[in-house]
């Protein structure tokens, strides 16, 4: 059965940092596409950043692009969001995501491409 488990949330002020992982167990990493998505309450879950399985190229929403950095690790089937200057608007329940399709650039970046999600763990930026 295929799980994938965030760990990392918390609480942190304005400017302060978080680092998320996700791992997966089930299947072998190194041939999902993954991705983090976050989710604010009343809003629609938003992409975060994804990494194709040959970790050629990463993608970034233009929000968090410079801000945030994610990495895969496929030895420790694994993948990383480190979080940096963070700001209220990031408040949201984080999501990892997996899916071992053949995916456009565009693809990576939608909800409904991948199959595989985590329960989520809740980052909380205070002002």
């Amino acid at each position: 059965q295929v799980q994938l488990v965030e760990t990392g949330g918390g609480l942190v002020q304005a400017g302060g940092s978080l680092s998320l992982s996700c791992t997966l167990s089930g299947r072998t990493v190194s041939r999902n596409h993954m991705a983090w998505f976050r989710q604010a309450p009343g809003l629609e879950r938003e992409f975060v950043a994804a990494v194709r399985w040959n970790g050629d190229r990463i993608y970034y929403a233009a929000s968090e692009k410079g801000r945030f950095t994610m990495s895969r690790d496929n030895a420790k089937s694994a993948v990383y969001l480190q979080m940096n200057t963070l700001k209220p608007e990031d408040t949201a329940v984080y999501y990892c995501a997996a899916d071992p399709a053949s995916l456009s650039d565009y693809s990576l970046s939608q909800v409904t491409s991948y199959y595989y999600w985590g329960q989520g763990t809740q980052v909380t930026v205070s002002s």
